[in-house]
């Protein structure tokens, strides 16, 4: 089982090419950058994990560049988004962005992408949180549209348009993964019916594990594609289970910091690494 490293990337913690260096040559499989593009100060929202909000969400850098960032110095890393808030969006310019990562770091984009939960942070960007699962699915047929046709055009109830012309194309065929993150019943349909793969967040023990798999079998077949992400490294329960149920990848969660406690952290998940890899 590989490990990936699901993380923010913050103005106040480790740079993201130092980062990605250190996780290639650490024997990581992946880097995954969540975003946030503000936080509204109203913040009528409530955060899903309980409590206040945690200061990463405030600070998250742009992903994409980030992730450019760090293909320009690895070879072999990953490159995701865990998870762009696609229905925040707009999916032409996403479409771009994505084509060229893809590009520059020769095919090594996993594309993960998520409705959110920030409603006011929607409405700032002018989405109705009421459409957004419909929304995310129409994106998700344009972005492969647009990735494989040379003259795509889409007439859906949120998005229309005409044919037009739009490269690069990505590199990977025939195109980049798309995981749909998300915990619920909700996020899987979508995978199932607009993407490659589910993105959950990692389970907390091992009936955990269990039920997400239910759902994949039940949603995506038991071939379906599991990514999960933001695992607690310290619940080897749960690694152990993944593991077993012969998921092929995870994303270890985690804490955006400066650089010596970062790389500090990651050396401490060196046997981790190891262990699960053989």
């Amino acid at each position: 089982m590989r490990i990936g490293l699901s993380t923010f990337v913050t103005d106040y913690g480790i740079r993201p090419a130092t980062l990605g260096k250190a996780l290639e040559e650490r024997g990581f499989d992946a880097l995954f950058i969540a975003e946030h593009s503000h936080i509204p100060a109203s913040r009528l929202s409530a955060y899903p994990g309980g409590g206040d909000l945690p200061k990463p969400y405030y600070h998250a850098v742009d992903p994409f560049v980030a992730l450019g960032a760090a293909a320009a110095v690895t070879s072999t890393l990953r490159l995701g988004t865990g998870i762009t808030l696609l229905v925040q969006r707009d999916v032409l310019h996403t479409a771009n962005e994505v084509a060229t990562l893809d590009l520059i770091s020769d095919g090594r984009v996993d594309f993960g992408v998520g409705v959110g939960w920030n409603r006011e942070e929607m409405e700032n960007h002018g989405t109705d949180p009421k459409t957004r699962g419909k929304l995310i699915d129409e994106q998700l047929d344009v972005l492969k549209a647009v990735w494989t046709q040379e003259r795509a055009e889409f007439h859906g109830e949120l998005i229309d348009f005409d044919p037009i012309f739009a490269w690069p194309k990505p590199v990977q065929d025939p195109h980049p993964p798309i995981y749909v993150g998300g915990n619920s019943i909700a996020a899987v349909k979508h995978a199932a019916g607009h993407a490659d793969a589910w993105l959950p967040n990692g389970a907390a023990d091992a009936h955990g594990v269990k039920a997400q798999l239910a759902l994949r079998d039940e949603h995506l077949g038991s071939g379906g594609t599991v990514l999960p992400i933001t695992v607690d490294a310290s619940n080897l329960e749960v690694l152990d289970a993944y593991a077993e149920a012969g998921i092929p990848r995870i994303a270890l969660l985690g804490t955006p910091a400066p650089e010596a406690d970062t790389l500090r952290a990651l050396d401490g998940y060196a046997d981790l690494v190891a262990r699960y890899r053989d």
